[in-house]
């Protein structure tokens, strides 16, 4: 792994870990070794090195006033955020996919995972795909992704299409465990992935969400415990030498307010911190964080035959 790379991303990987655990006392031993091994001030100047060059314009979807208070407030920390001419220059070809959790409906704009897909499509501006899902339409998100990569439109993905796909995946609930199985349908076509991000992670029948396949080169859980719905408190890499499991971080919302009314009351009132984890600006500011490391210089080509 270049050195300026992997210092950027134990960069980003640390201020994850130090985002919940100065919330929770609990956090994960993982995340502890990344907090007190990585928060180092040279890993700190590497990053910063990269995303404080030629500062330009916030994307607009961060200025738009369709976005529903809740959902902008989600956002507020990764709008927040300096974008460099570099951090979009790095996302050149790179497809960020989103499920959706529950069941809701791929472009219902009252969720955060929705508007961050146009926030990452401006922040990297042409150079990137991004597309939101239900997370029951893999079906259709494998033939977009696929045609994608098919930059030659011969309609057949040659060793070298696949070898240089830079694919990022997110989801919630239903979503995020839609995340590793979209990943494992990705793998079957020799695609590697260069980032998955599960947010309080609800199995889908027939899904084993906490097992990472090898394809997949780093990957981070975040969950919460509380209600009726919570997420998996862990996620294993299926082979640890493939992928990098940067961290299981639980986050708390004891004496936090998170506002959820971007959701009906019933829903909000029975598993309101299942809603507060995805309405948390924390998180996704975390998120993006994790991208823009990840993308700032880009990861070397996976050979998966």
């Amino acid at each position: 792994m270049h050195m300026t790379r992997m210092l950027a991303i134990i960069a980003a990987s640390a201020a994850l870990a130090l985002c919940a655990y100065t919330q929770n006392p609990k956090t994960n031993d993982h995340a502890r070794t990344l907090l007190v091994g990585a928060a180092t001030p040279s890993s700190y100047r590497a990053s910063s090195k990269v995303v404080r060059s030629a500062e330009v314009s916030v994307p607009a979807t961060c200025r738009n006033r369709d976005v529903n208070p809740q959902v902008r407030e989600a956002l507020r920390l990764a709008c927040d955020r300096p974008i460099s001419d570099i951090t979009a220059r790095s996302a050149d070809r790179v497809i960020v996919i989103g499920f959706l959790g529950g069941f809701v409906r791929a472009h219902e704009s009252n969720h955060p995972e929705v508007w961050f897909g146009s926030y990452l499509r401006e922040r990297y501006t042409a150079a990137t795909d991004v597309a939101t899902y239900s997370n029951h339409e893999e079906s259709k998100a494998l033939s977009d992704v696929l045609r994608m990569l098919d930059t030659n439109h011969d309609g057949v993905l040659s060793v070298s299409e696949e070898r240089q796909a830079k694919i990022i995946l997110y989801g919630h609930s239903w979503g995020a465990s839609e995340v590793t199985s979209f990943a494992r349908d990705l793998e079957e076509h020799g695609v590697p992935v260069l980032l998955t991000v599960q947010i309080d992670i609800v199995r889908k029948p027939g899904q084993q969400p906490t097992r990472i396949p090898p394809n997949v080169k780093a990957a981070v859980n975040l969950f919460q415990t509380e209600g009726l719905l919570h997420g998996r408190s862990e996620i294993v890499a299926e082979d640890p030498e493939s992928t990098e499991i940067i961290g299981n971080l639980h986050m708390t919302y004891h004496g936090r307010h998170v506002d959820c009314r971007n959701y009906p009351l019933l829903p909000r009132t029975f598993n309101k911190p299942h809603h507060e984890i995805e309405n948390d600006p924390r998180v996704w500011n975390q998120i993006a964080s994790l991208i823009d490391a990840h993308l700032s210089i880009s990861a070397a080509p996976m050979d998966l035959r």
